[in-house]
């Protein structure tokens, strides 16, 4: 458990080879914390592999799952803070940093205020917190076109009344201190959430009640926040180019479609962008995941 101030802790480790070159992974969300087969990103050979749970969630404490805990202190750019203060701590001087879907954002804007301290970029399923994206997910303009049932279901949670804006209206109940409000709200955010992860239909990881309300409640504060990021700020690269960058992204991605993944290389055309034909959000799909270990693999000796 590393110390990250505002009576927070996060919780982190480290595997493969200690003498290794270093890379640190972004989970996703925000909120989703660590899985097992995250570390199967990188040849545990040729890499020291940090991983962490951002605050509040997985094994971070205060846990968000309890509605006393205040996020005020949970926003992108104290989630940046921590990853340098990891690095600090850990004695790294320059590392990989690897994210996918809310991992990307995160990575991005790190690295735009840390770029003297990034080797490379890997980056799955590209977030980059627009208003379109805000569209895209939560009206029915979007992704509830390819997804009828699963939106009915989301949208139909809420009354009619307050359908003009759904994350609001989510985030009011999923702050709500009463379990028999938060935790019914928590169970159908997280519904529409994992619905679109892969190209063909597959089970959500499981999930506790726990997890699902701090996932859903973190998700919430995000992005009824606009994460916390100004309207395309990511696209702004300018700091950033001299650095090695694979873009990865799925051809089917429901919940980042690609054309982000290509906005930005447009903006960054040194980045190498692959778009993965059989393929929708998930990192662990076989083509996105074959794509993700050859870019790791082509930059453990750089």
């Amino acid at each position: 458990m590393l110390e990250v101030g505002d009576g927070n802790e996060i919780y982190w480790e480290v595997c493969g080879n200690p003498d290794g070159k270093p890379v640190v992974f972004l989970h996703g969300g925000p909120g989703g914390g660590l899985l097992p087969a995250q570390r199967r990103f990188f040849d545990p050979e040729a890499y020291k592999i940090v991983l962490f749970e951002q605050r509040n969630c997985g094994r971070s404490r205060p846990h968000a799952a309890d509605p006393g805990v205040s996020l005020e202190a949970n926003t992108t750019w104290h989630l940046v803070a921590d990853i340098e203060r990891l690095r600090q701590w850990l004695g790294i001087e320059r590392w990989q940093v690897f994210g996918g879907s809310w991992g990307s954002t995160l990575a991005l804007a790190y690295a735009r205020r840390h770029p003297e301290r990034v080797s490379e970029l890997v980056l799955r399923g590209v977030y980059l917190a627009t208003e379109a994206d805000n569209v895209w997910a939560f009206t029915g303009t979007g992704a509830a076109r390819l997804f009828p049932r699963e939106w009915a279901a989301f949208r139909d949670f809420i009354p009619e009344a307050e359908r003009d804006d759904l994350v609001a209206a989510y985030h009011r109940r999923l702050s709500d201190p009463d379990p028999e409000v938060h935790l019914p709200a928590a169970r159908a955010w997280a519904a529409w959430e994992l619905s679109a992860n892969t190209l063909l239909p597959a089970a959500p990881p499981p999930l506790d009640d726990r997890e699902l309300v701090s996932f859903s409640r973190i998700e919430a504060h995000y992005f009824s926040q606009g994460c916390f990021l100004k309207d395309g700020e990511l696209l702004d690269v300018a700091a950033i180019r001299h650095i090695p960058c694979v873009i990865v992204n799925g051809r089917y991605d429901m919940k980042t479609p690609p054309d982000a993944a290509w906005d930005l290389q447009l903006a960054w055309p040194e980045a190498e962008l692959r778009i993965v034909e059989d393929a929708g959000h998930a990192g662990a799909e076989p083509g996105t995941l074959h794509e993700l270990i050859t870019a790791t693999d082509g930059y453990r000796h750089l």
